[in-house]
């Protein structure tokens, strides 16, 4: 899972700070980067004489291409607040700002000692696990929701109102950055994502679900979970970067999206492999898990919000080709994501369309 290090840091300078910051962790360290964190680079410390092991994760050196992505200090924030709950996520060691370190703000977590699926199939298990697994992750989700972030100190964490429409303003400034980003060697521009307008356009209608707050990690998904190592449960929720306070559709949405998006053209999903695999749950079922502990019914607003969902991840992936292009990807398999882009976003606008001719053949038979 770790390798090769892409993204040389000063190990020497990191050094000198865990020796004043956090003895405890013991030196000399042997650092290998990890293959996932496609926005924040992020790295395996390990203690040559204890052999234990921590996880660095960093903003990327460089130009960023806006000011509101890779926000490694409220990852850190977020999930120092989740440490008193029954929501897993990773011990937290410290959180350093001072770019003089090692170029960039970073911090240190454990490191979790468990599995992680990359494919939201769940390979190589059998499927009553496979079962549980989407259980257990679906069940997770639904405990951060049913908190109170106000109580956990965050009532400054995010806006209780207008999530949506705050979304479209954060992604319409993040998406005319990257479209422009340009290929480092050969001068192309990256593009807009299709439909762009017309997508902005239609969520920002009155077609929007009614107005919830909780806590929302922004990325809910499979591959961002760490499940114990022999059990059906999850031991921890990894990459914050997104969370905030909003609408929790977006996250179960999000959990989703593989069932509607499947056999979308891209180089990184394996329709056939998800959609077959014994034991995987129905997304009514999901919703039905969902329900159970969070305690209310997301399901008569799902396909607005997995258009949405799928608009998100359109414009995620073009952010990933934008990092690409600047040469600043932190995983090898970025380029791959980087060409999903526009499949997700004629998916997302092809939803739509179908939703609204049955909105319009519903109101015709109404009024027969």
């Amino acid at each position: 899972m770790a390798g090769l290090v892409r993204h040389p840091i000063d190990i020497h300078s990191l050094e000198i700070y865990l020796a004043r910051q956090l003895p405890q962790v013991g030196l000399p360290l042997e650092v290998k980067q990890f293959g996932f964190g496609q926005s924040n680079p992020t790295y395996q410390l390990t203690s040559v004489s204890t052999k234990r092991r921590y996880v660095l994760r960093k903003k990327p050196a460089g130009k960023l291409l806006s000011k509101a992505a890779h926000k490694v200090e409220r990852e850190y924030r977020i999930m120092r607040a989740l440490e008193t709950t029954d929501v897993p996520v990773p011990k937290l060691y410290c959180l350093c700002q001072d770019e003089s370190v090692i170029g960039t703000p970073f911090y240190i977590m454990e490191f979790l000692d468990g599995r992680i699926f990359e494919d939201a199939a769940i390979p190589n298990v059998p499927a009553p696990e496979r079962t549980q697994l989407w259980r257990a992750a679906t069940q997770t989700l639904a405990k951060l929701h049913r908190l109170d972030h106000a109580k956990l100190g965050l009532h400054d964490f995010g806006k209780s109102n207008g999530f949506y429409n705050r979304q479209l303003a954060t992604w319409t400034q993040i998406c005319g950055a990257q479209e422009k980003a340009k290929d480092a060697d050969t001068g192309e521009a990256v593009g807009r994502i299709p439909h762009f307008e017309e997508l902005v356009g239609y969520f920002s209608s009155g077609t929007q679900p009614r107005d919830r707050a909780t806590l929302v990690h922004g990325d809910y998904k499979i591959d961002n979970l760490v499940f114990h190592p022999t059990e059906p449960w999850v031991v921890g929720i990894l990459d914050w970067e997104m969370s905030t306070v909003g609408h929790p559709l977006s996250d179960l949405a999000g959990l989703l999206l593989p069932y509607y998006t499947a056999r979308l053209q891209t180089s990184y999903f394996r329709a056939d492999a998800f959609l077959s695999a014994p034991g995987l749950p129905s997304p009514q079922m999901v919703m039905q898990w969902y329900r159970g502990v969070a305690g209310w019914d997301l399901q008569p607003d799902m396909e607005w919000a997995v258009a949405f969902a799928a608009f998100r991840s359109a414009a995620i992936c073009q952010g990933i080709a934008a990092r690409v292009a600047t040469r600043q990807a932190s995983s090898p398999q970025a380029r791959n994501y980087a060409d999903a882009f526009r499949p997700f976003a004629d998916f997302a606008w092809g939803m739509i369309q179908r939703r609204e001719r049955r909105h319009e053949i519903g109101e015709l038979g109404a009024k027969l």
